[in-house]
């Protein structure tokens, strides 16, 4: 079978762009890499690794917790935040694809805890439940505040990407500055427990999808699973590399650059093992509620028009979150 680019996924080592932020060959090679399928692995991104272990650490215990305990940071119907159980979610409905519900579950959290930035990032009359606050456990220590300082962690290197992603697009470095200053980023703690009973057809720990925004940076345990779906239908497992990052490009960012940049379909597989279990961090990465997200001047050409016409982010959003989330 011949080579498809879709399956090379390349590791970037970010070390450099953090001396010279226009460091034109992490530049060109982040520009294949999102040009080629989206995904990316990068190491020396700046977070250290006793971070991540403490949120690996803290989410470990949340999760280990009975049912009972953890339903108590459930939110309300139409609130997209806290505890998902699982078989409560699907992502496959995001592409109108349905599949048996997806065998993970999961805390999520935003940063609206702060009234002054849900207003800031969005919030007005029927946005209540968009911004509603974060649903914290009370019985876990420093659970709260190692998932704060991650998050703040994920925004830094998050503003970093989008700085090389805008000139690898030939922008200026600032260009994507005030559509995500006021961003409405979700971060996400996906747990997939031990598989004790036979699955559905076709049931997967996270079903066949694109992710919704920028970009997603993910963490996990190390453990197999995430793959992607290369141009042949084949599903190619996502390398696992120590101390990196995966990084992937969303639907809004395909959007944005005309389909230059790819949004492309992934998907978490059952081990073989099943009594493996396995724990990724992820952070979605979304623009301001009402950025207009539309063609970018340097992806558009009398030859090659804009394809999409004009969405804002969180309607977006908030559609693809209704689509895959049984309340």
């Amino acid at each position: 079978m011949p080579e498809d680019s879709l399956s090379q996924i390349h590791v970037l080592d970010l070390g450099s762009s953090y001396e010279a932020a226009s460091d034109q060959e992490v530049v060109e090679a982040l520009r294949k890499s999102f040009e080629s399928n989206g995904f990316l692995v990068i190491t020396n991104h700046g977070v250290s690794k006793d971070q991540i272990n403490e949120v690996e650490t803290q989410a470990r215990k949340f999760f280990a917790q009975p049912y009972e305990t953890k339903a108590l940071s459930k939110p309300l119907p139409g609130v997209f935040r806290g505890y998902t159980p699982v078989e409560k979610s699907a992502l496959s409905l995001s592409r109108d694809v349905e599949t048996p519900p997806d065998v993970c579950e999961i805390f999520s959290l935003n940063r609206f805890d702060d009234p002054v930035v849900a207003k800031k990032c969005g919030l007005k009359e029927g946005r209540e439940a968009f911004f509603a606050p974060n649903i914290w456990p009370n019985n876990l220590p420093g659970f709260k505040e190692s998932l704060e300082s991650y998050y703040a962690a994920m925004e830094n290197l998050t503003n970093h990407l989008m700085e090389l992603s805008a000139l690898a697009l030939g922008l200026e470095k600032s260009w994507f500055e005030d559509k995500i200053q006021n961003h409405i980023t979700n971060l996400t703690m996906n747990y997939y427990p031990k598989i004790e009973s036979e699955l559905s057809t076709n049931q997967l720990r996270r079903g066949e999808h694109s992710d919704w925004g920028t970009l997603t940076i993910l963490h996990h345990d190390g453990e197999s699973g995430l793959q992607i779906k290369d141009s042949f239908g084949d599903w190619v497992d996502v390398p696992s590399v120590p101390d990196s990052f995966v990084v992937n490009l969303g639907d809004l960012m395909a959007r944005w650059t005309n389909d230059r940049w790819k949004s492309t379909l992934h998907r978490v597989a059952p081990p073989k093992d099943l009594s493996r279990d396995r724990l990724s961090l992820v952070f979605f990465h979304q623009p301001a509620y009402d950025a207009v997200i539309e063609c970018i001047p340097t992806c558009v050409t009398p030859e090659n028009p804009p394809r999409y016409e004009p969405v804002t982010s969180g309607e977006w959003i908030l559609e693809m979150q209704k689509k895959t989330t049984y309340n």
